[in-house]
């Protein structure tokens, strides 16, 4: 079974950075997508950014220039750098990772993983 973790939330001062990150227990080329979201408290789970296998990257508005996403193959971990935080930051970030697989008649079955979140606090 795949498991995700993630680590490297905390309170932190607006201005500041954090680098979360994401420790799969497999090989996270396995994925065709993975990527950071993130629920505010009293809000819906919204992307962050997301990055695939191919390298593509995609950014919420919200955090473009500021966020950085990226993946580490040897040690199949991907890994959000945040910087300039905010207080609208504050919230509860989930790693995800997305793939397909083929059954045995040929049908491809989507998989969607999700880690159990971290926190991440922005002070004013």
């Amino acid at each position: 079974q795949v498991q995700l973790v993630e680590s490297g939330g905390g309170l932190v001062q607006a201005g500041g950075s954090l680098r979360l990150s994401c420790a799969a227990s497999t090989r996270i080329r396995s994925f065709s997508t993975m990527g950071w979201y993130r629920q505010a408290p009293g809000k819906q789970r919204d992307l962050v950014a997301r990055v695939t296998s191919g390298g593509s990257t995609n950014y919420a508005d919200s955090v473009k220039g500021r966020f950085t996403i990226s993946r580490d193959n040897a040690k199949n971990t991907v890994n959000l750098q945040m910087n300039s935080l905010k207080p609208e930051d504050t919230g509860v970030y989930f790693c995800n990772a997305e793939k397909v697989v083929v059954a045995g008649a040929g049908e491809i079955v989507p998989m969607t993983y999700w880690g159990q979140g971290t926190q991440v606090t922005v002070s004013s």
